[in-house]
């Protein structure tokens, strides 16, 4: 079976579910969402492990929806039916028309058509968007953002993703190509990014380059927790652990996440400016240090943002952090196949 134009999708019946899909480039996700809303069931994680390539990646993925669809559909008793369709979020730039990736800087894919290639294996219908997008989404449909009609989300991850709400639909922009936040230029000329720029945010505050600069200071002799939380191993070191120690009072990871904080108010500052947003809603690891990381991003942001727009503008934490990208991917389907939430 074909995915065809997204257009086309048509639902017919009781649909009970829809298979949420969230492909990270550190992790996958899979879970089936309730058609009216709520927490995922039979909920799968994997590592992505992108360097067996694609085609690899979607076998895990099939494998998962599979699984994921046997466990419920086997402890409901519902018919196969019941299951409306796949919805999936990747990293772009991708062409949602044609379900193709276009290229991804953190999983090496080019002209990768992953759409076609779960739905002729599941034999289900699917939609694709934007990981960051569907993150967003699901943030604004069941989480952080409810009530917000001009919302921005941003995902602190192996990259940093972006997804913009307006009047309560996702923009895309004209080639599908809107909201990769995580490319403007806050540093120029500063570190060079995996896409091939130099000075993006994402350079300087995704989870492993804030994991790198954490590591740079170690090395260059800082004194910190964070060489005995990995037991030596400066390798295993993620953006969860320096809020962690940061949290525990490690003066060092206090610094960094400061530092992260502040390159992340300039960015959020940016946005504010561009789109006076109701609320920004910030996803990702990084964000367990709390406060600690908010409190100096919301005072970067006024230090640089317009103030009408930063007065009107909430700057949140996500809701739903592990489940955000499922949910969103299944609401884009839902939102393209019969046209609301």
């Amino acid at each position: 079976m074909s995915g065809g134009p997204e257009g086309r999708i048509r639902v017919t019946g009781n649909p009970r579910w829809i298979v949420g899909v969230d492909i990270g480039g550190t992790n996958l996700c899979v879970g089936l969402v309730p058609w009216e809303g709520g927490e995922p069931l039979a909920l799968r994680r994997l590592p992505t492990l992108a360097a067996g390539g694609g085609e690899a990646v979607v076998a895990r993925v099939v494998e998962m929806i599979r699984s994921s669809m046997a466990e419920v559909l086997g402890s409901t008793g519902a018919p196969p039916e019941a299951v409306a369709g796949v919805g999936i979020g990747s990293p772009g730039p991708l062409d949602r028309s044609s379900g193709v990736v276009i290229t991804t800087p953190n999983l090496g894919w080019r002209n990768f058509p992953l759409r076609e290639l779960v739905t002729d294996r599941i034999q289900l219908p699917a939609t694709l968007d934007n990981d960051a997008n569907c993150a967003t989404y699901g943030e604004w449909w069941l989480g952080a953002g409810q009530g917000v009609d001009t919302l921005v989300g941003m995902t602190l991850g192996t990259g940093i993703g972006g997804g913009i709400i307006l009047d309560g639909e996702i923009f895309h922009g004209v080639s599908d190509a809107a909201a990769e936040i995580g490319h403007m230029t806050i540093n120029f000329g500063g570190r060079r990014c995996k896409c091939g720029n130099y000075g993006c945010l994402e350079a300087y505050a995704s989870g492993p380059n804030i994991a790198a600069r954490a590591v740079e200071g170690i090395e260059a002799g800082a004194h910190s927790l964070l060489s005995e939380m990995v037991e030596g191993d400066l390798d295993a070191l993620t953006a969860a652990h320096v809020s962690e120690a940061a949290l525990a009072g490690d003066v060092y990871a206090h610094e960094v996440i400061l530092e992260t904080a502040k390159l992340l108010g300039v960015g959020v500052a940016n946005i504010i400016n561009a789109l006076n947003p109701g609320a920004v809603v910030i996803a990702g690891g990084v964000t367990r240090a709390g406060d600690l990381l908010f409190d100096p991003i919301r005072a970067e942001v006024r230090r640089r943002a317009f103030r009408p727009a930063a007065e009107a503008c909430r700057i949140l934490a996500a809701h739903l952090p592990e489940t955000a990208g499922v949910i969103g991917a299944a609401a884009v389907f839902k939102r393209v196949a019969v046209g609301h939430l």
